[in-house]
């Protein structure tokens, strides 16, 4: 088994298009994005752009929408890579820092070597 240091993990977000920027910055600044080997490549991510939707419901404060209002946003959903664990959770508490929804859609995958 390959040590914390080496493990690899991808992280995806989905995030409102105005929140876009401000989210990458914080990520890459937490250390996402940089790809491992000999060129060196930081801030490396893949973005694409749909709709999500939600109903905030009765104790929700949205940042967009209404209470128990279904909310279409053109959102991004953005994939990155983080080396190591500690860097993983560094990252997504920047994401959370830096997004302006009351609950931030994440996921983290662990990414295996073959």
């Amino acid at each position: 088994m390959s040590s914390s240091l080496h493990q690899k993990f991808k992280l995806v977000y989905f995030v409102p298009l105005s929140a876009l920027s401000a989210t990458k910055t914080a990520i890459f600044a937490a250390g996402a994005g940089r790809y491992p080997g000999p060129g060196g490549y930081t801030e490396c991510a893949f973005t694409t752009h749909g709709t999500g939707q939600f109903r905030p419901g009765d104790a929700a404060n949205p940042h967009i929408g209404k209470v128990g209002e279904l909310e279409e946003v053109e959102e991004a959903r953005v994939e990155t890579i983080c080396l190591g664990r500690e860097v993983v959770v560094k990252v997504v508490e920047a994401l959370k820092r830096a997004h302006p929804y009351e609950e931030v859609a994440y996921e983290v995958y662990r990414v295996e070597d073959f």
